[in-house]
């Protein structure tokens, strides 16, 4: 995504034909929709665990789309277009006290401003990654 800061210590890039896949540790809540969606290229069983010259970019870019955390996001190498962020931006909260939100985001973070086109938030507050859930505070009884 253009625009957007560079990776945290904790983010790992893999790169495949045409497209680098970068990876937050710190924003993953295991949702596994990368793992369903495309098991080729994602496997945790597996070192590196995303492969993402396993598949067409096209087809890797639309799994990461998928991730509801932000934690896996892309970059195409091939002039194809990056992630373009959902017009108009779309909060919904979860019962659990997750507010998940996409668009074109500007997060305020502790470490300074980060730009993001999905997050999600903590709504309980009892985060260890401040602003965004970890699932470690009451939203974690929520399962």
């Amino acid at each position: 995504m253009t625009g957007e800061q560079p990776p945290h210590p904790a983010t790992r890039s893999y790169d495949g034909d045409g497209i680098t896949v970068n990876y937050d540790a710190h924003r993953c809540v295991h949702a596994a929709e990368c793992v369903h969606g495309l098991p080729s290229v994602f496997d945790v069983a597996r070192r590196p665990w995303a492969t993402p010259g396993h598949a067409p970019a096209d087809e890797v870019a639309d799994v990461v789309r998928r991730c509801p955390s932000g934690a896996l996001r892309y970059h195409r190498t091939d002039g194809m277009p990056d992630e373009v962020p959902d017009t108009p931006t779309h909060v919904s909260s979860h019962p659990d006290g997750v507010l998940h939100v996409r668009g074109d985001l500007e997060i305020d973070t502790p470490d300074g401003s980060v730009r993001a086109t999905r997050a999600m938030l903590c709504g309980c507050g009892r985060t260890g990654q401040a602003p965004f859930c970890d699932h470690g505070g009451a939203c974690a009884d929520h399962g």
